[in-house]
């Protein structure tokens, strides 16, 4: 039976960093103009300059320390994002005689960093460095005449960010209250993996300052269930749902040089790592049936079965066909150290830290594990 496809659109969007920018840099406009303007012109991180909506502006320079008001629309174009639609909100406040001092805040909806390894200050707000300099170069630019005599102080803040935060990791890492300030470059590309990615790098660098020593990657919140189960003692910040970016998470938990790595997977994932590949995406490549039909072969299955699962589109019908023949824990088994031996190979992780495969079936019981001390790479 042909899959259907789905047919995904191509337009692009702009991150919640660029629009705190254009937001702030609109609000500082109307600080020195008298009126904040209803279009902007914003500087994104790419060097691409881009013209936004300005709703909700209002300012007061009746008083030294004048305030002014802004707002931005999230467009995330064809992108399927949670903070698609948020209102990017910045309330700018002079701040007399701080001359040149640019000082940012987050307000409400923007989370509260409370756990290291992000890169951001603890109990502040989890705006990322780069937002963090555009919307600083973005306020300065527009702000030149103020911040000769004045400082500025920038409140980012996103009124829907407490509810959209629950559609995202922030909790896991630490991030409470809101969501984050992300954007490496003001875009944002349809189905774009990049926050993604790198929710799963700052998950990584998370788990290292907990002490343990240990992350525990998993493919989906299935996956993340039972290995939750199968590592009870450990806390909920080093386990990560990696979705398909294995080779980031590994090379991160290199980086921050993690002793364990534990992976949690289904017989689909799996097979994907053990043929090599790293980005497990269904887009990137095919499941490898002839490498299931051979561990197959090696655990006693007959022939025919054999070449039934090597014609076949799926890993789950390997996995089925093994369970109907009573040999599901030596094949998963036999899965597991295959990962293991695949990604422990002397041209990929070698000896770099310890690696622990766990196994689950659909309902997400354990079926198998291995362990690199145990199956070292051959």
């Amino acid at each position: 039976m042909m899959e259907k496809t789905v047919r995904r659109g191509t337009r692009t969007g702009f991150t919640t960093g660029a629009c705190s920018a254009a937001a702030a840099a609109a609000a500082v406009q109307g600080l020195v103009h008298g009126s904040v303007p209803e279009v902007v012109d914003c500087l994104l991180p790419n060097g691409d300059t881009v013209r936004f909506t300005v709703h909700d502006g209002r300012c007061d320079v009746s008083t030294p320390d004048a305030t002014a008001h802004a707002m931005v629309i999230k467009d995330a174009g064809d992108d399927p994002d949670c903070t698609d639609k948020a209102h990017l909100t910045a309330d700018v406040r002079v701040l007399p005689g701080e001359a040149g001092v640019v000082r940012l805040c987050g307000g409400f909806g923007v989370g509260t960093v409370t756990m290291a390894g992000l890169g951001l200050e603890v109990g502040g707000p989890a705006i990322n460095p780069v937002p963090r300099r555009n919307i600083e170069d973005n306020v300065r630019a527009a702000g030149a005449p103020v911040l000769s005599h004045s400082g500025l102080e920038v409140t980012i803040s996103v009124p829907q960010g407490a509810e959209m935060a629950r559609k995202t990791l922030n909790a896991r890492l630490g991030i409470l209250g809101g969501i984050s300030i992300l954007g490496t470059t003001g875009i944002v590309k349809p189905y774009s993996t990049s926050a993604y990615r790198a929710s799963v790098v700052q998950g990584v660098q998370v788990a290292a300052t907990l002490g343990h020593g240990v992350v525990v990657l998993t493919t989906g919140g299935r996956t993340e269930q039972f290995a939750m189960k199968e590592r009870a003692a450990l806390p909920p910040a080093c386990f990560v749902q990696m979705g398909d970016f294995l080779r980031y998470a590994l090379d991160e938990a290199v980086t921050q040089g993690l002793a364990e790595v534990v992976i949690g997977g289904m017989v689909g994932k799996l097979t994907k790592i053990a043929q090599g590949e790293t980005i497990t995406h269904a887009n990137r490549a095919e499941v490898d049936t002839e490498l299931l039909a051979q561990l197959a072969a090696r655990i006693g299955a007959p022939p025919e079965v054999c070449a039934e699962i090597a014609a076949a589109e799926t890993a789950r019908f390997a996995a089925e066909r093994m369970q109907a023949l009573g040999l599901a824990t030596a094949f998963h088994e036999a899965l597991a150290q295959a990962v293991v031996r695949t990604l422990m190979a002397p041209d990929r992780y070698g000896c770099k830290f310890r690696l622990q495969v766990l196994v689950c079936d659909f309902d997400g019981q354990k079926m198998a594990e291995a362990d690199s001390t145990l199956f070292p790479p051959t």
